[in-house]
């Protein structure tokens, strides 16, 4: 439990922590919101493209084994911006690596789970997803504090995240490394499914909203007026009231079987606050701000379930994962580049938001489909 807890801790510090900073990175590396939008878009499609190898690793090399190596990658990755402090092409180059190794370590921690807490799957995705939300929260609350105590150095704030991934690093290269049924060898993703391609749609669009809002939505509230740390403080509010939804609702899906009407109620819970940080930023903007990290904060754990009752063995459950994150990411990592390039060539925030909330939208249309679709909850 608490390999997967260090593990899940380790999957998103690497892209939340470069928000607080990415209007001046921006500036000292003369970058175009466009450009510099990739070091958020290219860990994401890498998620994507790169989610099917997962379990093709995990039968040559061992499930533990092929995670430890996730974990090291992560670190490396994260201490190379240590030299990005002059160069586009490391910062850039180590989003890569950072996607690479989440992108591979997702699906087999799904695996995992249904493989060691098989009857407890609610409780321990909830622990799973708030691991992610701490990470998550992390990065983007601490990294600016961070910056300042080391001197101002941004390479320094984001590579200090490299301490918790070599952490995770050490404890899975000493957890047992257990090779997979031969029986489960067989098999691809489940491309021909109607309902993956249902939980992959619903996954698309709330990581894409996700990582527009760590992308763009710090930059927003201050065009919009507000001061930067009024700017950045409503952003770490919303990334910290995600914590207790990713933790609770996993728990209260499988307590009552209700985990489609929980999708569907984030849904709607993200399409409100996100239309009313677009209309109206100034007002009650904690309110909506922390309905909106609540939202998306629910729906990202919930569909962190899906594939988990939708197969029956833990390699199984890592395909469902393997292509709901390679579809899902493949199509979120466009959201905050053209986010930021609707900015870039509109003038302001306004019509690159009301997109996202229109996202949002859709993403409570096929909640709503895959409710209709499931005989339970």
């Amino acid at each position: 439990m608490l390999a997967l807890m260090l593990a899940a801790i380790n999957l998103r510090p690497g892209i939340t922590s470069l928000a607080p900073l990415i209007e001046r990175i921006a500036s000292e590396l003369g970058l175009s919101r466009g450009l510099i939008s990739l070091t958020t878009a290219l860990p994401v499609l890498c998620m994507g493209l790169l989610a099917p190898l997962a379990p093709r690793l995990a039968m040559r090399l061992g499930l533990e084994r092929t995670v430890a190596l996730c974990m090291g990658l992560i670190a490396l990755a994260l201490l190379l911006r240590l030299a990005a402090g002059h160069s586009s092409a490391v910062l850039i180059g180590s989003a890569v690596l950072v996607g690479t190794g989440i992108a591979v370590a997702g699906p087999l921690l799904s695996g995992f789970i249904k493989r060691h807490f098989v009857d407890q799957i609610g409780r321990v995705v909830a622990w799973y997803s708030l691991g992610m939300a701490l990470g998550g929260a992390g990065g983007a609350v601490l990294t600016a504090s961070a910056t300042q105590w080391l001197g101002g150095r941004w390479s320094l704030g984001l590579a200090l995240w490299a301490l918790p991934a070599l952490l995770a690093l050490l404890l899975w290269a000493c957890l047992p490394n257990r090779a997979e049924p031969v029986a489960q060898a067989s098999g691809g993703l489940p491309w021909g499914e109607p309902r993956a391609w249902l939980i992959s749609g619903f996954f698309a669009l709330q990581a894409g909203l996700f990582y527009a809002l760590a992308t763009w939505v710090v930059a927003r509230y201050h065009e919009a007026g507000l001061s930067l740390l009024h700017s950045n403080s409503l952003f770490s509010l919303s990334m910290l009231v995600g914590l207790p939804s990713s933790f609770l609702l996993p728990w209260l899906a499988q307590r009552f079987d209700i985990r489609y009407s929980l999708l569907l109620g984030c849904g709607l819970v993200a399409s409100l606050s996100l239309g009313m940080i677009t209309a109206l930023p100034f007002f009650l903007p904690e309110l909506w701000a922390g309905l909106c990290g609540f939202g998306l904060g629910g729906s990202f754990a919930l569909s962190l379930v899906l594939p988990l009752y939708e197969a029956h063995t833990p390699l199984a459950v890592s395909r469902w994962t393997a292509m709901m994150l390679c579809a899902g990411y493949s199509m979120a990592c466009l959201t905050p580049v053209l986010t930021g390039l609707g900015r870039d060539l509109s003038g302001d925030y306004q019509l690159p938001f009301m997109v996202l909330t229109g996202l949002a939208l859709l993403m409570t249309w096929l909640a709503w489909l895959l409710r209709a679709g499931s005989a339970k909850g």
